[in-house]
């Protein structure tokens, strides 16, 4: 082990006790939107209704609570477990509104693929997530000639509960989202990077859900992980929640809600896209995010990667380094994924809110979703509507 490994190593032992539990003023029972009976869409879910469907993929919070003031973290996205910069993944990047902090992009942009994994923290610890990123890549074997890494690092800024200018987050702390990245079911609401956040008036935070095309059409997966801050005017499979709870933007001339605000967007597949229409994927994300009430207004960063963890159009160094032979699905076959990413993204913002807790922080309290009033207004204004059934 090198000398470099081995100082990371130790600081990622001293890190082992940073998730303490919810405070007690921070917990209620839990229910994703699915499970409580909203059934976003037309398509089934994968097993864990997750971006972890998407196989290879692993998630990683670190979270901070300490005392009133510090609500925040970081989440990690790895698409693979193997030497990511030597096994880059076409990837496409898309901006909504672009008022945020998006490091990487342009070279998202102009080369169609990652070489990191995806960080996800507050506006105000960018910095130590890319220099986490850095770190962790050149010390991987086979990096020790790396000079040069694109560190991709989205944010949002979850101030209001969070005492951000103090700026607690470390390199440290990222490394450990990293390390504890793994499969199979992945925590929501008040963790990780969404530990400090609210949208639409309530308290959300990360969130996840996934999309499984029928066979007919390939059988490919679309996984996608939010990290939501933003606001609106707060509807629920196309129920006005947020009007029906009398909680929205311009209620009154802006006396109570507001639409600022940011959300980060992850979205993985197995199915073999090129960079170009894996943007057009992202793309295609911010429909959901729409359909939730959010108009994507001038103060938010509204940004979205998507990444395919096929092996054809993995960027492997041999095919990086010599003409190669890809096989990519068609434009043609583009809309069920489409529909896909759209339905998954929408959902997963509603886990963000459903799995989120009241939580006191900095500057306050916000208090989380109120799932039964909510559930009720959802069921008496979807009266009359057919059942939804899965699609295979």
């Amino acid at each position: 082990m090198t000398t470099r490994s081995m100082i990371i190593l130790l600081g990622l032992m001293s890190l082992s006790a940073l998730n303490p539990p919810a405070l007690a003023s921070e917990s209620r029972d839990q229910i994703r939107a699915r499970e409580a009976g909203i059934r976003i869409g037309v398509l089934p879910t994968g097993e864990l209704n997750a971006i972890t469907d998407v196989a290879g993929v692993r998630v990683g919070h670190l979270t901070l609570r300490e005392g009133k003031g510090v609500r925040t973290g970081v989440t990690a996205i790895l698409p693979h477990n193997k030497n990511i910069y030597q096994s880059k993944l076409p990837a496409g990047f898309a901006q909504g509104n672009g008022f945020g902090k998006m490091a990487g992009s342009t070279q998202i942009i102009e080369l169609g693929e990652i070489e990191t994994p995806v960080l996800l923290t507050n506006t105000l610890s960018v910095a130590e997530s890319i220099a986490a990123l850095v770190e962790w890549t050149l010390v991987q074997p086979g990096n020790e000639q790396v000079r040069s890494v694109n560190a991709v690092v989205g944010e949002t800024n979850d101030g209001y509960l969070n005492d951000i200018r103090g700026r607690y987050v470390t390199k440290a702390h990222a490394l450990q989202a990293i390390e504890n990245a793994q499969d199979g079911v992945v925590a929501e609401g008040a963790v990780g990077a969404g530990t400090g956040t609210k949208a639409f008036g309530f308290k959300a935070g990360i969130g996840t859900s996934s999309r499984r095309l029928p066979r007919t059409l390939g059988g490919y997966t679309v996984g996608v992980l939010v990290q939501s801050n933003y606001g609106g005017v707060l509807s629920v499979d196309g129920v006005r929640i947020g009007e029906l709870l009398d909680q929205y933007y311009l209620q009154d001339v802006v006396d109570n809600g507001d639409a600022d605000g940011s959300i980060m967007i992850v979205v993985a597949t197995d199915a073999p896209l090129s960079d170009r229409n894996l943007r057009r994927l992202a793309y295609r994300s911010f429909i959901g995010v729409g359909r939730t009430g959010s108009p994507m207004s001038n103060g938010s960063g509204d940004y979205a990667i998507a990444f395919s963890t096929a092996d054809s159009v993995r960027r492997t160094v041999s095919r990086r380094s010599s003409a190669a032979t890809v096989s990519e699905l068609p434009n043609d076959l583009m809309s069920p994924l489409f529909q896909a990413v759209t339905e998954a993204t929408e959902e997963a913002i509603l886990n963000s809110l459903f799995m989120a807790v009241d939580t006191v922080g900095h500057r306050g309290e916000i208090k989380a979703l109120p799932t039964e009033k909510v559930l009720r207004l959802y069921r008496e204004n979807r009266k009359g509507v057919a059942p939804k059934i899965d699609v295979f």
